[in-house]
């Protein structure tokens, strides 16, 4: 049996041998028939035979053997015309094995030996299909191998160096924008897709290119400027992916060097090595200003989405890369309104990233300024009058918390800068636009702190005081619904109006009639004070039946805890017990009897007032007969 067995496991081994040594044979004979060949006279059946043969052997882990062919001086001709078909079974191969493995080291010769010797058009599209098939994690993998080939064979390049140097960035940024960007500390320092270490060998990538750009001397060649304007592409869009979608802040102290931020600088700095663009990213949109000698940017621009200018006048601004190339000559009030474009298209976006880089932008360039340093005229400027409805967006409809405060902020900051006229043209939209009882209620309470401030002050303020601040409380103290208006919804606009006018008639003496209240009593008692009555009377009633309802089922059912929904505010509630509906409506009646007290003493200081002057004007009449 032991004699039989080795006899079997001989033919076994001396079969596998075989098998084996017939790919490298195949190989061998394709090359031996090219051999004899001339280059002219290749046909596609030999290409076919080239690429099937040379891709078996790689497969089947002869890469050593394929090596010693493409090395061999003899073989000079036909790896020249034929392998670049080796480029895809390659790479293939390459990431399959381990970095120490010997073959993967055989690969890596013959992928040098074919940069050397391949025609670099042909190579050039190799390589680029390569990196244009790959997904997921061999995407980074592909990308880091291919880089340097790449950049030899562009650089062998002559005519339209430019186009392949753009197809070849483009193609590299399209694949990574599959990635996603890493955001948390620890997301950065893991790079699990290696999108960090990618983007930071594609600058490496570019630098030949970026020199030979900024060492040009105003050339003329069209080949020259279009490589500018393929950089140039290449910067914009590194800016919209990944550094838009990026945590740029320098909130990672114990990371010893950020890559984005790294990447951030370095494309930055390419910008400003191949052009004057700071200046020219301000001024671009104003047909006013064409003063400046980079037009190749006006044209790409044009072409490019507005997300890559916004995160660029970002990076500027905020985080000062480049800060320091950028004519300080502008006053704030124009920087203000050059990045009001930028501001808007950030702060529609809703990803917390570009939030974040929005609101950062506008409250910088805001804190540049003075309070009541920005003249009204400019809410007649694009951007102006959009910023603040953006603002009151991210507070009332995103969902991240503290974006929805930090708008909160920015928007009193930005009503801050504004002259008096400005204040009341922005309150105005504001009241009008908004559609948020909370965001009302806000703006109402800035009016009172404006008409405060115009009655202490010794300058008269025509804004908010007499027939204008009249014209903006014909906004205020009305109920938009009359008695029909959901006061629970309302509640925050109610309680701020209520407060004004409380304010209202105990500043103002009805001799003096400064703000006009006394002189429009009657139609606010028409248009707000009796609907508010009878909304206050209907509101209750309907909570009480509700209450009672509810108590009335708990007894009958013997369990509180019976889940069931309810509608509050022309909101539908999530499930509840009865207990937690009844809490519900005690709290809506807690806010009914809170309106309704403030309402009281307000009805009760204008009786007050009211009846003080009359007393005044029958005492001034009683002496007036006397005497």
């Amino acid at each position: 049996m032991a004699v039989v067995w080795r006899v079997r496991r001989s033919f076994s081994m001396s079969e596998e041998q075989s098998q084996d040594t017939m790919a490298t044979e195949e190989f061998q004979a394709v090359i031996q028939r090219c051999q004899i060949l001339e280059e002219e006279d290749f046909r596609g059946e030999d290409f076919n035979l080239f690429q099937v043969a040379g891709q078996k052997c790689l497969e089947e882990g002869y890469a050593a053997q394929v090596l010693e062919v493409i090395q061999n001086e003899k073989n000079k001709v036909i790896v020249k015309s034929m392998g670049w078909n080796l480029v895809c079974p390659l790479v293939r191969c390459i990431l399959s094995y381990k970095q120490e493995d010997e073959k993967r080291e055989h690969c890596l010769k013959i992928l040098d030996r074919l940069v050397e010797l391949c025609n670099p058009k042909e190579l050039l599209l190799g390589l680029l299909e390569q990196i244009e098939q790959t997904s997921g994690e061999q995407i980074s993998q592909t990308i880091l191998l291919l880089l340097q080939p790449l950049q030899t064979v562009l650089l062998k390049l002559h005519s339209k160096k430019s186009y392949s140097v753009g197809l070849s960035l483009s193609t590299i940024l399209n694949q990574l924008s599959l990635l996603p960007v890493p955001y948390t500390k620890e997301q950065i320092q893991e790079d699990k897709l290696s999108l960090c270490q990618c983007c930071n060998a594609v600058v490496d990538f570019a630098k030949p290119f970026v020199d030979e750009v900024k060492n040009m001397e105003a050339s003329t060649e069209s080949d020259d400027k279009e490589l500018k304007e393929e950089l140039l592409k290449f910067c914009l869009k590194s800016l919209k992916y990944p550094l838009l979608i990026a945590q740029l802040d320098q909130l990672h102290d114990d990371i010893e060097e950020d890559p984005l931020r790294h990447f951030a600088a370095e494309i930055l700095g390419i910008l400003l090595d191949i052009g004057e663009l700071l200046p020219t990213m301000f001024s671009h949109h104003r047909s006013r200003n064409q003063n400046w000698n980079n037009k190749d940017f006006l044209d790409v621009d044009r072409k490019h989405s507005a997300d890559s200018l916004a995160c660029l006048s970002y990076l500027v601004f905020v985080q000062h890369f480049g800060i320091d190339c950028f004519p300080m000559v502008f006053s704030p009030s124009y920087l203000l309104q050059c990045n009001m474009t930028h501001i808007e298209v950030l702060l529609r976006r809703k990803e917390e990233s570009v939030l974040t880089k929005g609101l950062d932008l506008l409250g910088n360039c805001l804190l540049r300024m003075g309070d009541k340093s920005l003249p009204h005229q400019y809410l007649e400027f694009k951007g102006f009058i959009t910023a603040s409805q953006d603002l009151v967006k991210v507070m009332t409809l995103c969902p991240i918390e503290h974006l929805r405060k930090k708008s909160l902020k920015i928007l009193q900051l930005y009503i801050d800068k504004f002259d008096a006229e400005g204040k009341y043209t922005l309150f105005r939209c504001l009241l009008k636009t908004s559609n948020h009882a909370g965001v009302e209620g806000y703006v109402i309470q800035n009016i009172k702190n404006q008409i405060d401030l115009s009655l202490k002050s010794a300058n008269d303020n025509k804004w908010f005081t007499g027939p204008q601040l009249v014209s903006l409380l014909d906004l205020v103290l009305l109920l938009p619904e009359g008695a029909e208006t959901d006061l629970l919804q309302n509640s925050d606009r109610i309680m701020a109006s209520l407060n004004l006018l409380r304010y209202l008639v105990i500043k103002d003496n009805e001799y003096d009639n400064q703000t006009g209240v006394w002189t429009e009593l009657n139609k606010i008692e028409q248009n707000f004070l009796k609907p508010l009555h009878t909304g206050l009377n209907m509101s209750k009633a309907h909570y009480e039946a509700e209450i009672k309802s509810k108590k009335e089922n708990r007894r009958e059912s013997h369990n509180s805890k019976t889940v069931c929904s309810v509608t509050v505010g022309g909101e539908k509630m999530p499930n509840m017990t009865t207990e937690m509906q009844l809490q519900v409506l005690h709290s809506a009646l807690f806010t009914f009897d809170l309106i309704e007290s403030v309402l009281a003493r307000v009805e009760e200081l204008i009786e007050v007032k009211t009846k003080a002057t009359a007393d005044e004007n029958i005492g001034g009449q009683m002496k007036h007969l006397i005497s």
